[in-house]
């Protein structure tokens, strides 16, 4: 007996009961998770569970079985879960592959087997909704690349700059700070000046300009670097004049002394006071002169701060106007956006309708409403092949009509077999379809089928004939699309098709069906 592997990749646990498109029975549901069974295993009991679950089951040890428990039929050893006694149940794993299905996210119209749901729909339908490992905001799977790399604001960005890694909140408060921020020197104009090197460059630069050393006593001029000594070389006179009040201001008036205090004039050495006043009036003036040097600064420092908050207020305006402007152009790209994702929506629904009228205009040109139905499947060789490779496992007839308004029917064709008859026979199946006049019938189906594959030289024909099990759900009014197919898995050994058939002529086959149309 075949046994679980506990060492293959693990699988998902079972399959949604709100993905099929019908009642869900009671031997399609995993024991273990009661969804419907994905990769079904049968355990020693009988009872199946999905892959998934029986291995979490058994994943420390043999367990005894809850299910044979709750319908009192518990015996061991048979009951008891063990890896080493289970099988993978593919007889239960085909028919639940044929089942219908449909997508369960909103919006999204995509109906299929659940074969095709689980290789080509699951976790990739554009609608489904799944949540931003960053933000943990909820999103559609279709715009997860567009929320990751514009929208989240939990994502992670580099400086272009300095490569250091950030969050998006924090990426524009770190270009004010960045040592790479490339500056631009406004005196010369050279660009792309690291901010760690701009300060080493406004000092070196030949074009940019300071205010003169003597700017705090009035000189107005703004000079390049390379010509500082220049200017102070030709105005000397110019500084010495402007020097000339603030000296003279640190002299007591004439009039304030008296007696031999008062001030003389030497030829030699200009002015002088007694030598009795020297001492005192040398430390008057050193504290005059700190006095002022404190105003000086103190004013420099209001000039400073008046500069610094014009410049604040400026760039404070500036940012108003680009964060108003970045609201205006996110705001028209968010409309721009939704008009794309209307437009497409339409595109969609368009390319449905036209879908659904082509299918329609194949089905109108083909279908019969007698009741009597003949298939002609031509390219046999190359349709077979894909049987056998698995590209092409089963194939559809066209629809055809017990009547105008009556059931609506297919026949389902395995060119290599299905089930029991398996690359040895053609397995051919009855399928009854969803009609626009279901309610007008009567139901379960119990009408006579006759198929036939047909001998073209018109001598033998392979028949087989069966009258429905109403019982089966396969014979009730559809709720899907079409029921499960139901037929005949030994239809025509594959043998009788091989050499010089009288089945196969010019690689074509032809297959009939008869629908008794009796008590109709």
């Amino acid at each position: 007996m075949a046994y679980i592997s506990m060492d293959c990749p693990s699988s998902l646990p079972g399959i949604p009961q709100s993905v099929l498109s019908v009642p869900m029975e009671n031997k399609y549901k995993c024991q273990q998770c009661h969804q419907v069974l994905r990769k079904p295993v049968q355990a020693q009991c009988g009872h199946r569970f999905c892959v998934h679950c029986f291995k979490q089951l058994t994943s420390s040890g043999p367990k005894p079985c809850e299910a044979c428990r709750e319908e009192e039929i518990y015996e061991e050893p048979f009951s008891i879960l063990n890896s080493n006694e289970a099988f993978p149940d593919n007889a239960a794993g085909r028919e639940i592959a044929s089942l219908p299905a449909r997508c369960l996210n909103e919006g999204c119209v995509w109906t299929g087997s659940i074969k095709e749901y689980e290789a080509q729909h699951e976790g990739r339908c554009e609608l489904e909704r799944v949540k931003c490992e960053a933000c943990q905001n909820t999103i559609l799977l279709s715009e997860k690349d567009k929320h990751n790399e514009r929208e989240c604001e939990e994502r992670t960005l580099n400086c272009k700059y300095c490569k250091t890694s950030f969050n998006f909140k924090e990426i524009k408060a770190h270009d004010e700070i960045c040592p790479k921020f490339p500056l631009q020197c406004k005196d010369c104009g050279k660009k792309k000046i690291p901010r760690e090197k701009f300060s080493d460059h406004s000092k070196s630069c030949a074009k940019s300009k300071s205010a003169c050393p003597f700017s705090d006593v009035g000189c107005k001029h703004v000079i390049e670097n390379g010509k500082q000594s220049d200017h102070e070389h030709s105005s000397t006179m110019e500084h010495l004049r402007l020097l000339l009040p603030m000296v003279l201001s640190i002299a007591v008036p004439p009039s304030d002394a008296s007696g031999p205090g008062e001030w003389q004039e030497d030829s030699g050495l200009g002015l002088y006071r007694a030598p009795e006043e020297g001492v005192s009036m040398g430390s008057g003036a050193a504290a005059s002169s700190q006095s002022m040097d404190l105003d000086k600064k103190v004013k420099a420092l209001e000039n400073i701060v008046c500069v610094l908050n014009r410049e604040v207020e400026r760039s404070t305006v500036t940012l108003e106007a680009f964060a108003h402007q970045h609201r205006l152009d996110q705001d028209k790209i968010e409309n721009l956006s939704s008009k794309v994702r209307q437009l497409e929506r339409t595109i969609d629904m368009r390319d449905l309708k036209l879908s659904e009228t082509e299918q329609l205009v194949r089905e109108l040109q083909f279908c019969t409403f007698d009741g009597i139905f003949v298939w002609k499947i031509s390219d046999f060789s190359r349709r077979r092949q894909d049987a056998v490779a698995s590209r092409t496992p089963a194939m559809f007839s066209p629809a055809f009509y017990s009547s105008k308004y009556g059931y609506k029917m297919c026949l389902r064709l395995y060119l290599n077999g299905d089930g029991t008859g398996r690359g040895t026979h053609l397995s051919l199946f009855f399928v009854v379809m969803r009609g626009k006049c279901d309610a007008l019938l009567k139901w379960p189906f119990s009408q006579k089928v006759t198929l036939m594959l047909l001998d073209q030289n018109n001598r033998e024909h392979i028949i087989d004939a069966f009258r429905p099990d109403v019982t089966s759900t396969s014979f009730q009014r559809p709720i899907s699309e079409m029921n499960i197919a139901s037929g005949c898995p030994l239809f025509c050994p594959l043998a009788r098709l091989a050499g010089k058939s009288a089945y196969l002529r010019d690689d074509t086959i032809f297959i009939k069906a008869i629908v008794d149309l009796t008590g109709l």
